[in-house]
């Protein structure tokens, strides 16, 4: 009943070694209470989910290897989890926060989170991973700086700011979202765009010194819709994506889809006035944007709505898609190490399987759900990692969905926990194909991977000739455009039950994900840590008994 008892010997030991090296590393404490509670994103009152009283949620800093000691009080009248979007979660995927990987909180209870970003900088953000709870609130960013002596390819800025950006429901609470999920039927589209909690134009603002270098941190945590960001008259360099230093490329304006962050230095060097900052809709039938002010010390000229407009090409599609492919990482600068990033040389290493996800929407027993390769994702009644770890039968079952889709068996759709197998340090290509008219994001937990490819039409072996197997992105979420197709590698180093999710969150609750688990049968501590002792127990597994760990 669980390999862990075999190594309980060595885990005494093990556990003295671990806690002399990670004595080396700080540990920073957070305290967090999770309450319902009134926000104004549009001036009006709105329930919302707040932690300690703030939306967005208390922002994270951090350093390269920092253990992060999160207690959560759940004083919502629900089960509610964390999740922590790009952070790798090394050897642990207990502390994900989804529910294939950790027991929900239960309403007056709490969680205490640990985990470590290890070998991680970079901008991160968090977000509520149940039910519909990320339409209320409950997020807030993550940042990981650089440890002092290994250097960062930039001077230090003047000034640090993080913007969460995201689509907005103002007419709808969470629950009667959910609500309508549940019955079967597709939502209405999002109908405001947020900064930082704020949906009123002009209603806040950033003051800046004129000649100074500013950084900006930008997340989308929205629901589903691309966003575009643009600071008016400004230049953007953009320094690092999602953990990654990138060649250090000028843009007006930026395409930041749902699920994404990207970190940009701006020089405020135009005349002193106030400047828009503004958010917009991309790729949507109905544009929707938001204005904040980018105020200069000593301006004198302040803006209003009608210094609000739209903004971007004609064409979305041709110019996004050159857009995306234009960032790469800077091979010489070093990463959360000081060797550089380049000296992992991804595109030497032979493949050893491809993975071809394809999405699918249909009803099923007159219900909306949404499909990669022909299967819906449903939870199970217990975690399956915790079903893995406690070798308890009938949770999941492995292979039960393909690497490929399967055409010739009628086009449906099906119901199932879907769960594919992977080896542990198998080197994979996933290509994503979407054959839909819109745009999709995918996720996966406790990696980066490299977008080598994204193009018009349909992925096949001939594709490959276009890769960029020099200096392509690492990060954890990638676009797919419409009727297009988005191919990634990825090295399997981390051991673990991972998350691979559409971003679209209504056609991820409604069955676009699944589940990698990553697998070693040398059950080392080395791979993977032993379930956590604080860890909830939920399910089947509520009566099992947790190691007992001796110092």
């Amino acid at each position: 009943m669980g390999w862990w008892l075999k190594y309980c010997g060595l885990w005494t030991i093990m556990t003295i070694i671990v806690s002399l090296v990670q004595a080396e590393d700080p540990y920073r404490f957070f305290d967090w209470r999770v309450t319902y509670g009134n926000i104004y994103p549009l001036g009006i009152p709105q329930r919302g989910i707040l932690i300690n009283g703030q939306f967005p949620g208390p922002e994270i800093y951090s350093v390269t290897n920092d253990n992060l000691i999160i207690n959560v009080h759940n004083d919502l009248d629900e089960p509610f989890l964390l999740s922590w979007n790009g952070v790798q979660l090394r050897k642990n995927s207990y502390q994900d926060g989804v529910y294939g990987t950790t027991c929900p909180i239960p309403p007056g209870k709490n969680y205490t989170y640990v985990i470590q970003v290890k070998d991680q900088i970079g901008s991160f953000f968090y977000f509520p991973s149940l039910a519909f709870h990320k339409a209320a609130g409950a997020f807030g960013g993550l940042r990981v700086l650089s440890r002092p002596r290994i250097p960062v390819p930039f001077p230090e800025p003047a000034g640090d700011f993080t913007f969460l950006i995201g689509d907005w429901y103002s007419h709808h609470d969470h629950k009667n979202l959910k609500a309508l999920l549940d019955r079967g039927h597709r939502l209405p589209l999002p109908d405001k765009v947020l900064i930082n909690g704020n949906g009123v134009n002009f209603s806040s603002s950033l003051t800046v010194d004129k000649g100074k270098t500013y950084r900006f941190r930008i997340s989308n945590v929205g629901l589903q819709h691309s966003l575009n960001f643009k600071i008016v008259d400004h230049q953007m360099k953009l320094v690092e994506v999602e953990g990654t230093h990138t060649i250090q490329s000028m843009y007006s304006s930026l395409d930041i889809h749902v699920g994404q962050s990207y970190s940009v230095l701006v020089t405020m060097d135009q005349p002193e006035k106030d400047y828009s900052i503004v958010v917009a809709t991309r790729f949507a039938a109905k544009k929707i944007l938001v204005g904040s002010t980018l105020h200069y010390s000593n301006s004198r000229q302040s803006l209003s709505s009608a210094s609000l407009s739209a903004m971007g090409p004609a064409d979305e599609l041709d110019w996004s898609i050159k857009q995306a492919r234009s960032i790469r990482t800077n091979l010489t600068a070093s990463g959360p190490r000081p060797n550089p990033q380049g000296s992992y040389h991804y595109g030497l290493i032979n493949i050893s399987r491809t993975l071809v996800l394809e999405s699918s929407a249909a009803l099923v027993k007159r219900k909306q759900r949404y499909a990669i390769n022909g299967v819906s994702f449903v939870h199970s009644d217990t975690p399956l990692k915790l079903a893995d770890y406690f070798n308890i039968r009938g949770v999941f079952k492995m292979g039960s969905i393909h690497d490929q889709p399967r055409r010739g068996e009628g086009g449906g759709i099906r119901l199932d926990t879907a769960v594919m197998g992977a080896n542990h340090r198998a080197f994979i290509e996933i290509v994503f194909q979407n054959r839909e008219k819109i745009v999709q994001n995918y996720h996966l937990d406790g990696y980066s991977f490299w977008v080598v490819g994204m193009d018009r039409g349909t992925w096949s072996h001939a594709s490959r000739r276009e890769y960029n197997l020099m200096d392509a992105v690492s990060r954890s979420t990638t676009q797919v455009y419409p009727e297009s197709w988005t191919a990634v590698y990825v090295a399997l180093d981390n051991v673990g039950m991972w998350n691979l999710r559409s971003e679209f969150w209504a056609r991820q609750y409604l069955g676009q994900q699944l589940y990698l688990r990553v697998y070693s049968s040398v059950h080392s501590l080395r791979d993977e840590y032993l379930v956590p002792k604080n860890a909830l127990l939920c399910g089947r597994a509520s009566n099992m008994q947790r190691p007992i760990i001796t110092p």
